[in-house]
């Protein structure tokens, strides 16, 4: 009996050398084999441990598609096991060792962390050509980081491919040349190099063409119902009162919105798809509307602009796109998209569906953060509270920690709420060997203390900006016997016992002073404190910030910054506008050391004990530097 164990234990080994594999179609017949044989057991083999059960564990948590696929929790009965395993016997079944940071690209990061990009996409072998279709309606945000750099993804990492940038302007109400040009930056900042750009308006005339096709063809109509009564009759199912004019009729009031007249206005081609499909995508869309104003790029020639779901689908056959890779709140129009490319007999488009990029207390939804712009909520698009590139970046996000973060989420269809902690968590990794630390004193009740003990003269030491990572070089800390420290500090002295000053050493408090005003808060005016530099500074429960008063002191604002909605997740029927945060501002002034007087723009430091900033103006004489509070991942943005 033994013999025959051992034989069924060597039999799962050999199994588990198949599993490893790096294609979920490759490996998934064997995975929902061994969910079968789990059906009914807490082991592979027998009623206890074996070596299959370590064997074909650590083959799937090494194989980082089997193991993001076993986190989902589609075969039950298989993430019941491996959870278990892993829960159960964690000496048997140690974690592998992630190898000690180098230079991973952010490819290798998003392995390492079970973001599967084995999504199957189909004919990848005749090539891959992606596209990036942004409207230059408004800047960048993170939800169009993430459709960007997958786009780049798939088609330069994965299948050295091509990457086309597209501007989708097709409505001169909204665009700007700004917002273009402002795409083009932080794509390039966010390391994305599109092997061309074009623009729809670059197709303009072939796409009018295709719907005068398509008008006679008697796959679309003019259509003059009020927008409002048109949207109910597509609530309801019910047929335009123009649906069945004829096609002379339709080229005659598609000809009066070309020449953009008062009567052309009026006029809307709409495709003819259906009228009552339960996918209300397909009841008779619009495709090209009248708006007379000048484009910013093709001037007056048009009057006429399609819309994105006509236009899209024709210009990715148009410019040999294979697989338009776009978020899931297009899924109901993929069969929409589908339709157009058959009825005008273009080339075949795969379409691939992955999840948007939600955060809580967040909206992304571009025509409101123009709102937000345009009524003075914010300062601009680039304002720190804003979700855009640019906002995130003025708030103290690096670049490298953006692109690792949206990475890791990967192509999932899996629709969630992210929380912004994880975000910020992941910056911090990124700035900390970067930020130099130095000392900040709020300037509200600051306290004068004196020093007993210290040289009679002050005196300056070179220290190093940061203890563990040395290579940031050495700044000056000024020592004497006038300091001043912060009022919270302060108050919590108690006679007599013994504190250390941060990078200095210990004092024990000898006399404490306070306001004799009965209002106040027991404020304190005044501290006195006698040196002890060799008491142990690891007794010691309050280490204390502090600067010396003789040194050429640097004015310091410092801005913290809340969410902009004070709702995690607004509901449909919810009025956005009633969720707007009315403080989202907090600014303390401070006094910070000599050191930095000499900072920069977009430098990142830390203040002790209060945490990473970014500096977003620097010092000059008769104004403060201005430094942006950064999340480490720890509280709310």
């Amino acid at each position: 009996m033994a013999s025959s164990k051992d034989e069924r234990i060597k039999d799962w080994q050999e199994r588990a050398t198949k599993m490893t594999a790096l294609n979920l179609k490759a490996i998934e017949p064997m995975l929902a084999e061994l969910d079968a044989h789990l059906t009914l057991r807490s082991y592979i083999v027998g009623y206890g441990l074996t070596d299959a059960d370590t064997t074909v564990w650590k083959t799937l948590r090494e194989n980082r598609v089997a193991h993001a696929y076993v986190k989902q929790n589609l075969m039950v009965n298989l993430s019941r096991w491996f959870k278990y395993i892993e829960e159960a016997y964690p000496q048997k079944t140690e974690l592998p060792q992630r190898p000690a940071k180098t230079a991973k690209t952010t490819q290798e990061e998003a392995k390492d962390d079970g973001a599967s990009y084995e999504i199957g996409l189909q004919d990848v072998e005749h090539g891959v050509v992606t596209r990036f279709p942004p409207e230059p309606s408004g800047y960048l945000h993170i939800g169009h980081a993430k459709a960007a750099l997958l786009n780049d993804f798939f088609a330069h990492k994965k299948y050295k491919g091509t990457l086309i940038l597209r501007f989708d302007d097709t409505n001169p109400l909204k665009e700007k040349q700004e917002f273009q040009d402002s795409i083009i930056e932080d794509l390039a900042l966010m390391g994305i190099k599109p092997d061309t750009t074009t623009h729809t308006s670059d197709y303009f005339q072939e796409l009018y063409d295709y719907c005068v096709q398509m008008i006679k063809e008697g796959n679309a109509y003019a259509d003059n119902t009020l927008q409002e009564v048109m949207r109910k009759e597509r609530m309801d199912g019910l047929p335009s009162k123009c649906r069945d004019n004829s096609v002379e009729e339709n080229l005659a009031h598609f000809d009066e919105m070309k020449a953009g007249t008062p009567e052309g206005t009026k006029w809307f081609i709409r495709a003819k798809i259906s009228v009552d499909n339960p996918n209300k995508a397909m009841r008779d869309p619009v495709i090209y509307r009248c708006s007379p104003q000048p484009h910013h790029r093709t001037g007056d020639k048009w009057k006429i602009y399609p819309t994105y779901d006509f236009c899209c689908p024709i210009v990715d056959a148009l410019e040999g796109v294979t697989h338009a890779l776009r978020t899931t709140e297009y899924k109901d129009r993929d069969a929409q998209y589908q339709w157009m490319l058959k009825v005008l007999k273009l080339r075949n488009i795969y379409n691939w569906d992955f999840s948007r990029m939600n955060f809580i207390r967040t909206l992304l939804s571009k025509r409101k953060l123009t709102k937000f712009v345009e009524t003075g909520v914010v300062w601009g698009w680039d304002d720190p509270r804003m979700p855009t590139v640019r906002g995130i970046r003025r708030r103290g996000m690096t670049i490298p920690a953006l692109q690792e973060f949206i990475l890791k989420q990967g192509p999932s269809k899996n629709i969630v709420n992210l929380d912004w902690s994880s975000f910020w968590a992941t910056n911090k990794k990124f700035i900390d060997p970067i930020a130099a630390r130095y000392t900040a004193i709020e300037d509200d009740h600051k306290v004068p203390v004196t020093v007993v003990g210290a040289r009679a003269a002050p005196y300056t030491e070179e220290r190093a900006k940061h203890a563990k990572y040395t290579d940031l070089g050495t700044k000056k800390v000024v020592f004497s016997g006038n300091i001043i420290i912060e009022q919270a500090d302060a108050r919590s002295f108690v006679q007599d016992e013994e504190i250390t000053l941060m990078n200095w050493g210990n004092a024990i408090v000898r006399k404490v002073s306070h306001s004799l005003n009965p209002l106040s808060l027991k404020t304190v005016t005044g501290v006195e404190l006698e040196l002890h530099l060799q008491g142990d500074f690891k007794k010691t429960k309050k280490k204390i910030t502090w600067l010396s008063s003789e040194q050429e002191l640097v004015p310091v604002e410092l801005v913290d910054f809340d969410y902009l909605i004070t709702k995690d997740k607004l509901e449909e029927d919810d009025n956005w506008e009633h969720f707007i945060n009315p403080k989202t501002e907090v600014r303390t002034k401070a006094t910070a050391d000599c050191n930095v007087a000499s900072l920069r723009v977009d430098d990142v430091i830390q203040f002790d004990r209060k945490g990473y900033f970014r500096v977003d103006r620097a010092f000059a004489h008769g104004q403060p530097a201005v430094l942006f509070l950064i999340p480490t991942g720890k509280a709310a943005r």
